[in-house]
């Protein structure tokens, strides 16, 4: 027999209250004149740039992106949100979008396709990371890949298109940091040239880094502990020891960013996070803000005598490189890559920081009030009538009384309102009421429409009040 509860806990479990899950967030009704503001440019450039749409699942298998991203990366150790299927498959949520692209690329014969193959994609990831501001467990990324071309002018061409996209945006005043990581031929040297750096400060660096020593050192230029990012000042810089064709490549890509006037930093000691990518990568920063690697540019104190609302995002907002690997390392023919993704959230964030106006959606301009069942019952047609020739209308179906109704549409700024009782639904009438002047007048319901397109012709005489979308982020 179950054990009888404590009263309290019963009240407990009566009063709890739910809330989402640590480290995501719902995206509420104000936020999302933002986010649309976003989708649509992002949209807008990549059908001007020739990419065409891909969505993958949100489950993917495990393998793919242990395989893909590399074992010792931090999304694979610690961050990736692991479940087995009934069937016995380890499968994960997506952590982020290149592998599976890839995959699709892969599974889909892409490589047949007239080259190159250029896909974007929108959606939701995961990382069982630590939550913090710009970092979520549910983030919001889209993306840019394009298969089956080595030239540098595919990387200048995906930046251009990011950076473009930022100043459309109105976030004009970003920064592109630059690196070449090199390739499968100069990097195994250069691991060993930073090995021989790093051994007599192993004491001084956190013990992640140790680990990485082992089995993946390049990955200690990418870390954020303080004190691996002090030691990390002198460390050799990759640029120094690629090959000739990852030269030739880094220096083309240069030559076509100054081309076509895209301010660029050089920063020796970004390799992103991932283990897929060579030779290209690249962050785009506000240009308030410093990347990893270039610490030293700042002034001391600069950024810590910043008020607190000042302070910049401290996370890129956007990222990505060449990955000529990839897809033959999941199973396609050799096939190169590049590809570039952005944090939907931080890029919001940075809207909100650089109080970046949003365009707004045509507010009603009618409101349609509703007085008795029969009137009701009419209004819902009315409703459907009106949007049918392009009127957009308020409405509040549920409430009954005339003062309510009407203090909503006062709200709302409404120049028209357009009030059906009983009287009017019996005559086939309704009644226009212009808010500003307070008049009114009783038309028929058939010459309505050509009342309202007349009246609406005119320029608006009220301002609509809207809350921003930024009260909630």
């Amino acid at each position: 027999m179950q054990e009888e509860q404590p009263e309290i806990l019963k009240k407990e479990r009566r009063n709890k209250q739910y809330a989402s899950p640590n480290g995501m967030h719902d995206i509420l009704p104000v936020s999302w004149p933002a986010w649309n503001h976003l989708y649509k440019k992002v949209n807008e450039l990549a059908h001007d740039y020739g990419f065409g749409r891909i969505e993958t699942p949100i489950v993917e298998q495990a393998e793919l992106f242990s395989k893909g991203i590399g074992a010792a990366t931090d999304i694979i150790e610690h961050e990736m949100y692991l479940l087995k299927s009934k069937g016995g498959d380890t499968l994960a949520l997506r952590p982020e979008g290149t592998a599976p692209t890839v995959r699709a690329f892969v599974e889909h014969g892409m490589h047949v396709w007239s080259q190159p193959v250029k896909l974007w994609y929108w959606g939701p990831m995961f990382r069982h990371e630590r939550p913090q501001r710009g970092r979520y467990r549910q983030l919001w990324q889209f993306g840019f890949e394009v298969f089956g071309d080595e030239d540098p002018a595919i990387d200048a061409e995906v930046i251009q298109l990011l950076t473009i996209l930022f100043k459309e945006l109105g976030l004009k005043d970003v920064s592109v940091q630059l690196n070449s990581i090199g390739c499968s031929q100069c990097r195994p040297y250069y691991k060993k040239t930073l090995l021989h750096y790093y051994r007599p400060h192993a004491d001084k660096i956190c013990a992640n880094c140790r680990r990485r020593m082992k089995i993946n050192p390049m990955r200690m230029l990418d870390c954020k502990d303080e004190r691996c990012v002090r030691v990390k000042q002198n460390a050799p810089q990759i640029v120094d020891h690629i090959c000739e064709d990852c030269r030739h490549h880094f220096k083309n890509l240069l030559e076509f960013l100054e081309e076509i006037n895209i301010t660029y930093f050089l920063n020796p000691y970004l390799v992103r996070g991932l283990d897929y990518y060579n030779r290209t990568v690249f962050e785009i920063w506000p240009h308030d803000e410093v990347a990893p690697g270039q610490e030293e540019a700042k002034k001391d104190g600069e950024e810590a005598n910043k008020p607190k609302e000042e302070k910049g995002s401290q996370f890129a907002l956007a990222g990505g490189g060449r990955y000529d690997n990839l897809v033959k390392m999941l199973g396609g023919r050799t096939t190169p890559a590049f590809g570039a993704a952005a944090g939907i959230e931080r890029i919001v964030h940075e809207l909100k920081r650089k109080n970046v106006k949003i365009p707004e959606a045509p507010a009603p301009r009618i409101f349609l009030i509703q007085l008795g069942d029969m009137a009701k019952r009419k209004s819902l047609k009315l409703f459907e009538e009106l949007r049918n020739n392009g009127i957009s209308a308020a409405s509040s179906f549920g409430r009954d009384s005339i003062k309510s109704q009407l203090k909503i549409a006062d709200k709302l700024g409404v120049e028209y309102t357009l009030i059906l009782g009983q009287k009017e639904a019996l005559e086939d009438t309704i009644i226009l009421r212009e808010m500003l002047a307070g008049e009114q007048l009783t038309i028929p319901t058939r010459k309505l429409m050509d009342v309202l397109k007349t009246k609406l012709a005119k320029k608006p005489k009220r301002k609509v009040p809207r809350t921003s979308f930024f009260q909630v982020e």
